[in-house]
């Protein structure tokens, strides 16, 4: 099975479903990750210096270093502006989107969810949802949106739709392997108590996990499954 992890920012992919990514490489199928913007000009000290081409590359370098604890060889980082990819035409970002469907023809695609507070996951499920329309010949059936950390939850209940679960995959196994690549995100995280650290991260799975009855679990909204 082909599946693509389609994200606005480094770290995106690990925090919403890095157990997951794991668990499919773990049974055989063939992961591709699609980072759409560079994850750096926002922070003000970026803005008074400008692009930093090193803080770039050691970003690029984590999240290569990160796909690879994963397991996952297929990872392509495009340069949107980061935090500001509603000043873009929208279909200027669909069309990236599309590019990387038609090439690797994925039957299962997950997603930021469109009630994130950050505005680029909201413009990322946006054009994931057009590019993966369900026209004739679209190899995606299945559509899921990830919970992300510092993100899904920060989104305030009014007036907005909220993030509730309603597809879970049981991470038990691959919980560590995410949790390591996680720790190659070193610039990212943060320490307890926010919502971007290893324990935010590991207690939220097991806090999802047994919602279920199971040891730990990634949480997601099921867009569109095809069957």
């Amino acid at each position: 099975m082909n599946v693509l992890i389609v994200v606005p920012h480094p770290d995106d992919e690990v925090l919403g479903c890095g157990g997951s990514i794991a668990r499919h490489i773990e049974q055989g199928d063939t992961v591709s990750i699609l980072i759409l913007a560079e994850g750096i000009t926002s922070r003000a000290d970026s803005r008074e210096l400008g692009m930093d081409p090193k803080r770039l590359e050691a970003l690029r370098r984590a999240t290569l270093k990160a796909s690879k604890i994963l397991g996952v060889k297929d990872t392509v980082l495009h340069n949107f502006p980061d935090n500001r990819m509603d000043s873009l035409p929208l279909l200027d970002v669909i069309k990236v989107v599309e590019k990387h469907v038609k090439r690797l023809q994925p039957s299962v695609v997950y997603t930021t969810f469109s009630g994130d507070v950050n505005i680029d996951h909201q413009i990322c499920f946006r054009a994931v949802v057009t590019a993966c329309r369900p026209q004739p010949g679209m190899s995606v059936t299945t559509l899921l949106t990830c919970e992300t950390l510092s993100s899904t939850e920060w989104q305030p209940s009014v007036g907005c739709t909220q993030f509730s679960p309603n597809f879970f995959i049981d991470i038990g196994a691959t919980l560590s392997i995410k949790l390591k690549a996680l720790e190659a995100y070193q610039t990212e995280l943060r320490e307890w108590p926010h919502p971007r650290s290893i324990s935010a991260v590991e207690n939220l799975a097991k806090y999802r996990g047994s919602s279920v009855g199971i040891h730990a679990a990634e949480a997601f909204m099921l867009a569109r499954c095809i069957y």
